[in-house]
């Protein structure tokens, strides 16, 4: 018997949070729902955000790191949908696009992956309905988390954990650069 899944508590934030959601709208209804889904979890939770589109999910990897690198977000959510097809492609997409997002995760980007993998349109259409799975407001909610776990664990250090000794330069006052006499 299967056990009952497990939502954490809502996200909560002392300072504003910033969200990019990435949306790639191949198939637009679908996309238009996990947006939807998404938003609401954002706005629920305090923080706002801009959705912007690329062409399809492998460029979703691609337009998250961009945005890291030249905006000021505190975290992303990559949402589309592949499903499968006749060829070989779905498992190329699939899988591609799914390694872009975790590489930029394991570098310390806040991402949440609701990028739809399935296996034919139903499947996708209950996974997006806000009303039923709500897969868009789970990546959502899964980067909101990760932008909190990054303030808790980014504040400053109150003189927890390891310093460095002094060198015997240092104890003495003396630069580092002055030879020994």
């Amino acid at each position: 018997m299967a056990g009952t899944e497990y939502t954490l508590p809502r996200a909560r934030f002392d300072a504003p949070v910033k969200l990019l959601v990435v949306v790639a709208p191949f198939y637009r209804d679908i996309a238009d729902q996990l947006i939807a889904g998404a938003r609401a979890e954002i706005e629920a939770s305090g923080a706002t955000c801009e959705v912007e589109e690329v062409p399809g999910a492998l460029e979703l990897p691609t337009a998250i790191g961009i945005a890291e690198r030249l905006s000021n977000f505190d975290g992303y959510v990559a949402l589309g949908c592949v499903i499968r097809g006749e060829t070989t492609h779905y498992e190329t997409v699939c899988n591609d696009s799914s390694r872009g997002l975790t590489l930029l995760g394991l570098q310390g980007l806040c991402i949440g992956n609701g990028i739809l993998t399935v296996e034919n349109r139903e499947q996708a259409e209950v996974r997006a309905d806000p009303a039923r799975m709500n897969k868009g407001a789970g990546a959502a909610a899964a980067a909101l988390h990760l932008v909190a776990l990054t303030r808790k664990w980014g504040a400053p250090r109150k003189g927890v954990g390891f310093k460095p000794a002094m060198d015997e330069y240092q104890l003495a006052g003396t630069p580092k650069d002055t030879p020994k006499a």
